[in-house]
């Protein structure tokens, strides 16, 4: 890799500017990149922001993965009326470095989601495009109720269940400065993220005083992720290069997607073994969900989570909770859809080779196994809908605990 330091030569004028620019690319990058980082590390330092939560203050992380269920839990946390949600504010992290890392990345991803559960907006708005900014600007904005109801929008009566579509279009010039007001005005900050890949990430967030973490660990079987991944691959480009790094050019196409697959598992494995070797208290605050759990039982995993979470079960939630679980589930956008049938979960077995399901199950298979759910040994097995292929959690971790030699 080519050193700083910049080189001396003799040009003309309008070449010498040319060669410049293509020379030291990395070296203008590193320091236009460098004020959000000054930014973001001044606010992590003791005593910089705020440093005592408020009573009865808790703060969510959905973590999960891509295609993995995760924007359905939201929605069950974003309409809840004691809720402040953000859907995945680190996306802007990894689209303003994405040439970067994972492991680059991870401690400005901790830094950007601990001052958002802190309500301080300041982080996430210097990776907005300087000027004129308004809470539109904001990734998937509108998937947060918050946002579109008092005090950021007036659109929706606070207690009402919002709607997107309408959100988008009544409430998209709002300024930026409404999304930290109406933070303040919540008991509960919640956020989805899916760029954690390990504890190391998670576990200053945990141990934080000044935070009251409570971590939903959102899983789903891989078989499944790989059939909507590929579905919606072209809206994953940048996330997928940034997590092959420098295998992107050493890897075959055909054989990058199993090597995401790889990753995602893995790291998945990792959060959860790490947490079993956490103390008792912290364990507590940690909570596991299969999505085909969730879509299986969807009022009753609702109700854990809301239980977990120290938010009150509401009644007039269940009805939505039933539309949205029951609803037509294969939307035309397959990345975001509004409503999700309990069957979308079997998708992959009627449509996925069973070539690739083999090697997925390769891949993936002591995820597989401590999750709870069972491999396909034949096409037809694959295809016979009315096999179970999901174990109990319970009885797949005692499994796991204590295998049978």
């Amino acid at each position: 890799m080519r050193p700083y330091g910049l080189r001396a030569r003799t040009y003309s004028s309008t070449t010498w500017r040319k060669r410049f620019f293509l020379e030291n690319k990395t070296t203008l990058f590193f320091f236009l990149a460098l004020p959000s980082a000054i930014i973001i590390l001044f606010f992590q330092l003791p005593g910089n922001g705020r440093s005592l939560k408020k009573p009865g203050e808790v703060q969510v992380l959905i973590l999960s993965s891509w295609r993995s269920g995760s924007s359905l839990m939201g929605k069950l946390f974003s309409q809840h009326p004691d809720v402040f949600y953000l859907m995945e504010p680190s996306w802007h992290v990894w689209q303003t470095f994405s040439r970067s890392s994972t492991a680059a990345l991870q401690e400005l991803v901790q830094s950007l989601v601990r001052s958002i559960f802190l309500c301080d907006m300041t982080v996430l708005g210097s990776y907005l495009t300087p000027g004129s900014r308004g809470q539109s600007d904001l990734f998937m904005w509108e998937t947060s109720r918050a946002l579109c109801s008092p005090p950021a929008c007036g659109a929706f009566q606070r207690g009402a269940i919002t709607s997107e579509f309408e959100c988008r279009a009544l409430c998209n010039k709002q300024p930026f400065s409404v999304v930290e007001k109406a933070c303040n005005s919540y008991s509960h900050i919640v956020l989805k993220e899916v760029r954690f890949f390990n504890l190391r990430g998670l576990y200053p967030l945990l141990t934080d005083p000044a935070l009251n973490l409570h971590i939903v660990h959102l899983v789903r079987d891989p078989r499944a992720v790989f059939y909507f991944r590929e579905r919606t691959k072209g809206k994953l480009m940048l996330d997928d290069r940034i997590l092959l790094g420098q295998q992107r050019h050493r890897l075959k196409a055909k054989d990058q997607p199993y090597y995401l697959m790889k990753i995602i598992c893995e790291s998945q494995k990792e959060i959860y073994e790490a947490v079993k070797q956490l103390d008792g208290y912290l364990q507590r605050r940690y909570l596991l969900m299969r999505y085909e759990d969730l879509v299986q039982e969807p009022l009753v995993q609702a109700s854990q989570l809301y239980n977990f979470s120290q938010l009150q079960v509401l009644p007039h939630l269940h009805t939505w909770i039933q539309f949205i679980t029951r609803g037509r589930g294969l939307e035309k956008d397959f990345f975001y859809p509004d409503s999700r049938d309990g069957h979308v979960s079997q998708a992959w077995r009627w449509s996925l080779p069973y070539e690739k399901v083999t090697q997925l199950q390769v891949i993936c298979g002591d995820f597989m196994r401590l999750m709870g759910y069972q491999p396909v040994l034949s096409e037809q097995e694959l295809r016979n809908l009315s096999l179970e292929l999901l174990s109990s959690l319970r009885h797949a971790q005692e499994l796991n605990e204590n295998p049978i030699l």
